[in-house]
């Protein structure tokens, strides 16, 4: 019994943890919350919650309370070290994310191949790994649309972050900066504006119910292949968020060895959490 209550005291940290990282990254432009949530073990138990919301309603609340205690912490506890990680310290920050994401990689791998895997899953994920770069690139250099900032833009804002997680890989953050939500949303997230964070609020919970059942369907029909669909898109969404190379100018062998030190850490981070993942799960 003590030995159960422990386990369940650990898992709970790390799903606090696993939340956090959740939250965190997806206020952090080119990563996707949906894609942390299948990389850390929670993307299947959470559309299966969902898509479900009364079946084992009660356990299941118990154990998502630390992800969303976890996930509120990551958006408006580390929303300003992030933002202002990211504007003096821009390439520590992005490889300490890069680090923890692929090392969570061989974990997201055997999630994929866990109800087989075929040539065609191989393929599915190169092809998606390609197509994803390709379109992040091209609406990166060319889209820039402005939407005037009322309750119906922050409703917006907030379908879009919840498409984030029901969506694996789609970047909340980068179509709000396409959209010049991004700033403003993450100043009245910082500044604790009710006037924005309560329309979010309701965009993300009507989006994340009307589309939950869907995507539990077509996993439950092709789960191997959405899975090596999620594969290709983190990939991508990785390989997106690689610091610019203007962004070095200046840097001297203390601020690379700096670099690959945060990225050592954050690798060991996610191979840690991946085995915890699997002895836990």
């Amino acid at each position: 019994m003590k030995q159960e209550k422990n386990n369940n005291l650990l898992s709970g940290i790390l799903n606090f943890f696993k939340g956090m990282l959740i939250g965190s990254g997806a206020i952090l432009p080119g990563v996707s919350g949906g894609a942390l949530a299948a990389i850390f073990g929670l993307y299947e138990p959470i559309i299966s919650f969902l898509a479900n919301i009364r079946k084992n309603f009660w356990e299941n609340v118990k154990y998502f309370i630390p992800v969303g205690l976890g996930g509120i912490f990551g958006v408006f506890v580390l929303a300003t070290p992030i933002d202002y990680g990211l504007q003096y310290f821009p390439v520590h920050v992005l490889w300490g994310f890069i680090g923890a994401i692929v090392g969570t990689f061989p974990s997201l791998y055997r999630e994929a191949g866990k109800e087989g895997r075929e040539t065609r899953h191989y393929i599915i994920t190169i092809v998606t790994a390609i197509i994803t770069f390709a379109a992040l690139v091209y609406a990166n250099n060319h889209l820039n649309v402005h939407i005037p900032q009322n309750t119906l833009a922050w409703l917006f804002s907030g379908a879009i972050f919840a498409s984030g997680l029901i969506v694996p890989g789609l970047s909340p953050s980068n179509f709000l900066i396409y959209f010049n939500l991004y700033q403003p949303l993450t100043e009245g997230i910082r500044t604790l504006d009710f006037s924005i964070i309560i329309p979010v609020g309701i965009g993300a919970v009507v989006v994340v119910l009307l589309f939950s059942k869907l995507m539990r369907m077509i996993m439950d029909r092709a789960y191997a292949a959405v899975f090596h669909f999620i594969l290709g898109v983190v990939i991508a969404s990785t390989a997106i968020i690689a610091p610019d190379t203007s962004l070095y100018a200046g840097f001297t062998p203390f601020d690379y060895l700096s670099v690959i030190i945060i990225f050592i850490v954050g690798l060991a981070l996610g191979l840690w959490m991946g085995r915890l993942e699997e002895k836990y799960k």
